[in-house]
């Protein structure tokens, strides 16, 4: 019932069309493989394989060109939030969010950028980064490689702010902070913003 209510609310929108639906993680990789669509909705906890596998399993070898996984999850401080974000997910948003929420979540994660319900980003990956952090005696080279706009640049997307506002904080145009953000992920080799706020958290640029 919950999955049909889902792709119901989805497909009602003009731009979403939904292509299949999955009642696990293997069927998810299965369907995923056959429709290739621009973005897979999946829920943390599913039988035979969870979404945390189907995640990893659909995310990997893409190099960033596949469907992209928007994660689904019951609480905010699920413990395998931080792990999903790790396999590859772009997002992650809360079930009982609102419906327009959850649509738009779809439409920003198809368009390459990374979501994060705030209770999950603020409180998790801020809780783990701060655990793991205290292990880390320096800064990896990679940070040094950013130059100080560019970590300028970094903390604004860990505070998830999008292009357009750092835009208008740095007093940079739109496009160079694009650009900007490119550089980012290309030094540092992550895979997406979401990847860039688990980074600039454990490293402490904030």
């Amino acid at each position: 019932m919950v999955r049909d209510g889902i792709a119901t609310l989805l497909d009602a929108a003009e731009d979403i069309s939904v292509l299949a639906q999955a009642a696990d993680g293997h069927e998810a990789v299965a369907l995923t493989r056959e429709h290739r669509p621009d973005v897979v909705v999946m829920d943390v906890r599913m039988p035979t394989m969870s979404g945390l596998t189907a995640t990893r399993e659909i995310v990997e070898g893409t190099d960033g060109e596949g469907p992209r996984v928007l994660m689904l999850t019951t609480f905010d401080l699920d413990e395998y939030v931080y792990e999903a974000l790790g396999a590859g997910a772009s997002g992650f948003l809360l079930k009982d969010a609102p419906v327009e929420d959850l649509r738009s979540a779809v439409r920003v994660v198809s368009e390459g950028e990374a979501l994060l319900a705030p209770s999950v980003t603020r409180r998790l990956i801020a809780d783990i980064a701060r655990s793991r952090r205290e292990k880390v005696h320096a800064r990896p080279e990679s940070v040094e490689a950013l130059t100080p706009r560019e970590a300028d640049v970094l903390r604004y997307i860990a505070r998830g702010l999008s292009n357009g506002e750092i835009a208008e904080e740095l007093f940079l145009a739109e496009q160079t902070v694009k650009t900007h953000v490119g550089r980012i992920l290309t030094k540092l080799t992550l895979r997406d913003r979401t990847q860039a706020v688990v980074f600039a958290y454990e490293n402490g640029l904030v």
